[in-house]
């Protein structure tokens, strides 16, 4: 099955399938083909150029779209989709004052969300989150990382990531599955630390590898949360079991996160809302990406990542969504990337490559998305008629997609 997209105005992102990231002034470079036309067939890419260089092509179906921009989908690697229920209640006690810390001291937070997602039937969790993925894809996203972390029990991290596995067999893009037991301290161990990190490592590990429910180990390293040292201890046992990290770090303080993601060959460090010039010199020197969360500062009003910081230091970055019911309750990729313009002063190429090509990276998917390449899924969007890419950062909350296609087929 062979379909053959025509007089696209602008066809975004093509690059050749090598390519796996961009990093410093290379994120400024967001390489197109105006007048464009593209072939797939059935999943892949097969072919694309400009118009002029199209010769008699048969194919089986024939798609004009004229005035419209295609552009690779969005790639979030970073997201906590699996939740049971929504956090209004800590958004308004945050508008009377408390901060994310004071909530989570209260009893809210993580642990909220854990105790309510420990009494929650698995379907019902499955059902919630396939709600929630459909209406993502609509938005554009077309691979996407999803973590556990609020079952913080052996039973519940394994419902969780269980939930993951539905997801990936039902749904058509890329997913990567990450194990996240170590998001916060449970209530039972509050003054048992070792032994809730010896759970992790003795019971929870061997369980999810005998099961192959994760592709990855996360650790939430911060004041109040896991030290460094603790951070080190739990990668280094998912490593034993083939589980690459990708660690929440930076996100309130600078302890020392990024050297032991960087120590241990994290695929992405995520946050970074705080930075130091030794996390710039670790990250120089490895081959990790830094992945930014700019809806969450939004959410809690909290510093954003200092991208150009980042950028000039001839660095990478991707962008992510960090969908959450209690610190980022959107997972819209479309926001983030206007927030990353917007806050982040990132220019709408660089913010398109943090959102495809390098989010691809974070979640080790370059060789199969984040670019229109020969090879690769066919997964990408077909805007509405728009004057240019940078419209997409610039309208804020307007909806640009008219069509989302995953693995050749048309999903919305």
């Amino acid at each position: 099955m062979t379909t053959l997209f025509i007089n696209i105005k602008e066809l975004v992102q093509v690059r050749d399938k090598s390519v796996d990231k961009v990093s410093g002034k290379d994120m400024s470079a967001l390489p197109t083909i105006k007048n464009a036309f593209l072939l797939i067939e059935n999943e892949i890419i097969l072919d694309f150029g400009s118009m002029e260089k199209l010769g008699i092509t048969k194919a089986d179906t024939i798609i004009d779209v004229t005035g419209k921009l295609i552009l690779p989908t969005w790639c979030d690697s970073h997201t906590h989709l699996v939740f049971a229920d929504t956090r209004e209640e800590e958004f308004v006690n945050r508008i009377n004052g408390l901060s994310y810390e004071q909530i989570a001291q209260k009893g809210g937070g993580i642990l909220n969300s854990a105790k309510k997602l420990q009494n929650k039937p698995e379907d019902e969790l499955y059902n919630d989150a396939a709600l929630r993925l459909s209406n993502l894809i609509k938005t554009g996203t077309g691979a996407i990382e999803i973590k556990s972390g609020y079952g913080l029990t052996l039973e519940s991290e394994l419902k969780m990531l269980r939930v993951v596995k539905r997801l990936k067999e039902n749904f058509p893009l890329p997913m990567k599955a990450t194990f996240l037991g170590a998001h916060a301290l449970p209530n039972l161990f509050k003054q048992k630390r070792e032994a809730y990190i010896k759970l992790i490592i003795d019971e929870m590990l061997p369980a999810i590898a005998a099961q192959k429910l994760a592709d990855y180990i996360d650790v939430f390293c911060e004041k109040g949360y896991y030290s460094p040292e603790e951070t080190n201890q739990i990668l280094k046992a998912g490593l034993q079991y083939g589980l690459i990290p990708k660690i929440h770090v930076n996100q309130f303080n600078a302890i020392g996160g990024v050297k032991v993601g960087v120590d241990n060959n994290a695929l992405s460090v995520d946050h970074l809302e705080v930075l130091t010039d030794e996390d710039l010199v670790y990250l120089r020197n490895s081959q990790t990406m830094p992945v930014s969360l700019p809806s969450c500062s939004f959410f809690l009003g909290i510093p954003y990542t200092n991208a150009r910081r980042i950028i000039d230091a001839n660095l990478p970055m991707a962008l992510a969504s960090d969908y959450n019911p209690g610190s980022s309750p959107s997972g819209n990729m479309n926001f983030v990337v206007s927030l990353a313009s917007i806050k982040m002063k990132m220019t709408p190429e660089e913010a398109i490559n943090a959102a495809t090509i390098n989010g691809a990276y974070a979640l080790n998917l370059s060789h199969k998305v984040g670019s229109i390449s020969k090879g690769k899924l066919a997964n990408f969007i077909i805007t509405k008629p728009i004057k240019s890419y940078s419209y997409i950062p610039y309208s804020f909350t307007n909806n640009c997609i008219e069509n989302i296609f995953l693995k050749g087929v048309k999903y919305y």
